[in-house]
């Protein structure tokens, strides 16, 4: 009888059942950590010198005073958490300092007032966890300071005292020199300091405290570090969705520009003409001297004052004693320039900070060759992202000419 294969485990609930289970069982599997050698041995080596120190000035603190204990084994994970990761809200000296004490201090509680050991445990490590949370000392092995009290011999209120206050503070104190001396922060800065930068982002930090407010977990990162990982990632994205664009492949060229000389009629007349906002004034050589933009004509033309403001732009571009004539007396300079080699995500501050919204972009030679706006970034960026081509390259516009104004002749 010839043999049949079994139906295709693939549509089998069985094989879907073992596919959700393995699936399950990889959650069981961290992630690699993501830190390089020298960070790892900067870890071990911290911890090793922060438990050492704590232990050889406690035993010698206790002397022969005593047998009880003179060290705690949670200090340990403490160890683990200023020296490995000192950023983490968990492992700043306030909750290390009182997530510990006052979780040793309830712990004694506890141990005074209920009998039985293990209701005791119990109820240590819940209170610990209900106070740390509003006093924002949350340190995880401060649930294990509490237990330990509870499950220790001798007086509860002695040993919050010593040894777990006195092993925490020295364990702070090297954390502090040794994190310092190794290049980080600590106390690590908990709150953000949202800078001009990181507000031009895609989103704003009250988009961050919604999403956290929706995911209402904790996180062992803070706030801060958080907003500025997003902000990081998002700009690597952006970054990447342009790729390797260069201004030459955005501007628009040849662009229209005018020489100082050329008359405010003139420049405002080819401004409106070719429906254009901004003009880069050249010299005879291309050389670029400054720009005039609409905006040079509304401030000369007193915007404060709203009426008749048609009749003082004619008065300004038709002349008046006293009043400008030409280009070279009304424009921006100097002017801020780009390379035409330089990548386009350069341009991205001076739009975004120093506001600029025309950038004229210049050769080698320092010689106009185009000019980029804010509308061919943006435009730019959506062709990039919708991964489709059009006519035109990326964002700029071509001209069969390059015409540049100059003053016309005397009679």
């Amino acid at each position: 009888m010839p043999f049949s294969s079994p139906p295709s485990s693939s549509s089998s609930p069985s094989a879907s059942l073992y596919g959700r289970l393995v699936r399950w069982l990889r959650h069981f599997w961290p992630a690699p950590l993501g830190i390089d050698g020298r960070e790892r041995l900067r870890f071990i080596v911290g911890a090793v010198v922060g438990v050492l120190l704590t232990a050889l000035l406690s035993r010698w603190w206790a002397g022969d005073s005593g047998t009880g204990p003179w060290m705690v084994a949670s200090l340990g994970a403490s160890a683990v958490l200023v020296f490995g990761m000192p950023s983490s809200p968990l492992a700043q000296p306030w909750p290390v300092l009182g997530g510990s004490t006052l979780s040793a201090l309830v712990g004694a509680g506890c141990a005074a007032l209920v009998p039985d050991v293990a209701l005791a445990g119990a109820l240590a490590v819940g209170l610990a966890i209900a106070l740390m949370v509003p006093l924002r000392c949350l340190h995880p092995p401060g649930g294990a300071m509490a237990l330990y009290v509870v499950l220790g011999a001798g007086d509860g209120w002695r040993l919050a005292a010593f040894p777990i206050l006195f092993n925490v503070l020295i364990l702070l104190v090297t954390a502090v020199v040794y994190n310092t001396l190794t290049g980080r922060r600590y106390p690590h800065p908990q709150r953000a300091q949202v800078t001009g930068e990181i507000a031009a982002g895609a989103f704003t930090s009250s988009d961050v405290d919604a999403a956290l407010s929706h995911y209402n977990q904790v996180l062992d990162v803070s706030r801060a570090d958080l907003e500025g990982l997003l902000h990081l990632a998002g700009r690597a994205a952006f970054q990447r969705t342009l790729g390797d664009l260069r201004c030459a492949d955005i501007m628009s060229k040849p662009p229209f520009a005018v020489e100082a000389g050329v008359s405010l009629k003139d420049a405002w007349t080819l401004m409106r003409a070719e429906q254009i906002k901004a003009l880069p004034v050249v010299d005879a050589q291309r050389l670029v001297l400054g720009i005039v933009t609409v905006a040079d004509f509304m401030r000369l033309a007193n915007l404060d004052l709203h009426e008749g403001l048609g009749q003082r732009l004619r008065t300004l571009v038709m002349g008046r004693s006293g009043q400008p004539a030409t280009v070279g007396e009304i424009m921006s300079h100097p002017v801020q320039t780009a390379h035409v080699a330089q990548h386009a995500m350069d341009l991205v501050p001076l739009f975004s900070h120093g506001g600029h919204h025309h950038i004229p972009i210049v050769d080698p030679e320092a010689r106009l060759v185009g000019v980029i706006t804010q509308t061919d970034l943006v435009r730019t960026l959506a062709i990039t992202v919708q991964g489709r081509d059009d006519d035109v390259s990326p964002g700029g516009s071509k001209r069969q000419i390059a015409p540049v104004v100059a003053p016309k002749a005397g009679p």
